[in-house]
């Protein structure tokens, strides 16, 4: 079979060995016609045979250039370039966090408070479920609006994370296809952009919290290893969501439509001990356990061994899946879009 080793530099085109004896040399003409139009009636395949490059290719330039063909990558290698992706994606840290900062900025654009329009609809609307849900749960209020206003401004940034990881890879679709980049960049980049929003809801937890004299003391650091946790998982959201919402386009309004379930089985509107004696159910809901690992301790209450062992299990199969799907599909993402 003929084959074909190309490289920027130059090629080599070796014919048939047929195509060459019945046309080198100097023999009869007729004879060299009728052999070349046997051949070239049939159809001839040309196909790719990798050859050392020593015995094509002199120049060194040339030789490090030599393109690679080859249509099947082992898993060994499909992981290396996975792991490539994230290490120049957190290479490019600061080019994600100026496109984040980017984002809000277009989003409230022309606008007059601009940004602050996050802070000032989160307080409304904390303020105004504080006041109907203390009254229908027979709850006081001083006690139930700071669970409220820390649960309502934590589930956004879950709830958040999840709808826009589903499109991280689709809403960056003209800088994928236009500029080759790290996947990984753009799901820091939702990450960034979301964490600027939980920045300004803050600032209404603040302001409860020293309406309400709440201190939680020396007991709100046991938060930190949740955040980091939670950084962690926001990521591998992206990660899974993003490449398979840009091959599935129906499982951005499914995954919606399941948050919206899981936000009134998840105790963010009600609190834990309403359950009773059910409330031993509770941590096998992962989004419980994963809002109690930084909830709990920004209300000056230690979570328990139960929640901690139940959020890193479920933190794990996430990673787990998410790291699977990733490396089979980070190479498809550019032709699904």
């Amino acid at each position: 079979m003929p084959t074909l080793q190309f490289c920027i530099h130059g090629g080599v085109i070796d014919v048939a060995p047929r195509l060459r004896q019945s046309l080198a040399g100097t023999g009869d003409r007729t004879r060299q016609a009728r052999a070349g139009a046997g051949i070239l009636g049939q159809p001839v395949r040309i196909g790719y045979r990798p050859r050392p490059m020593s015995s094509t290719v002199h120049d060194p330039a040339a030789r490090a250039s030599v393109l690679d063909f080859r249509g099947q990558m082992s898993l060994a290698s499909r992981n290396r370039w996975a792991v490539r992706d994230i290490v120049e994606g957190l290479q490019l840290w600061p080019l994600a966090r100026s496109l984040g900062w980017l984002d809000i900025r277009l989003r409230y654009r022309g606008s007059l408070l601009g940004p602050g329009w996050l802070t000032l609809s989160t307080g409304v609307m904390i303020v105004a479920l504080g006041i109907l849900y203390s009254t229908l749960f027979q709850i006081d209020i001083h006690q139930y609006l700071p669970f409220l206003a820390l649960s309502q401004i934590l589930w956004t940034f879950l709830a958040g994370m999840v709808s826009e990881g589903c499109t991280c890879f689709t809403q960056a679709e003209g800088m994928i296809l236009a500029v080759r980049m790290p996947l990984f960049l753009h799901a820091v980049r939702t990450l960034v952009r979301n964490v600027l929003i939980l920045a300004h809801n803050v600032l209404v937890l603040v302001a409860v919290y020293l309406y309400f004299h709440i201190n939680p003391g020396w007991t709100a650091l046991l938060s930190l290893p949740g955040m980091a946790l939670w950084i962690v998982d926001m990521l591998a959201v992206c990660l899974l969501l993003g490449a398979f919402c840009a091959r599935f386009r129906d499982v951005g309004p499914i995954v919606g439509s399941i948050m919206q379930i899981a936000f009134f089985l998840t105790p963010v509107i009600w609190q834990p001990e309403q359950l009773g004696p059910s409330r031993w159910m509770l941590p096998f809901n992962p989004f419980f356990s994963l809002l109690e690992v930084v909830r709990a301790p920004l209300l000056g209450v230690v979570p328990s061994h139960t929640v901690w062992k139940a959020a890193l299990l479920f933190s794990g199969i996430l990673c787990m899946v998410s790291w699977l799907f990733f490396v089979r599909a980070r190479g498809r993402v550019p032709f699904w879009m």
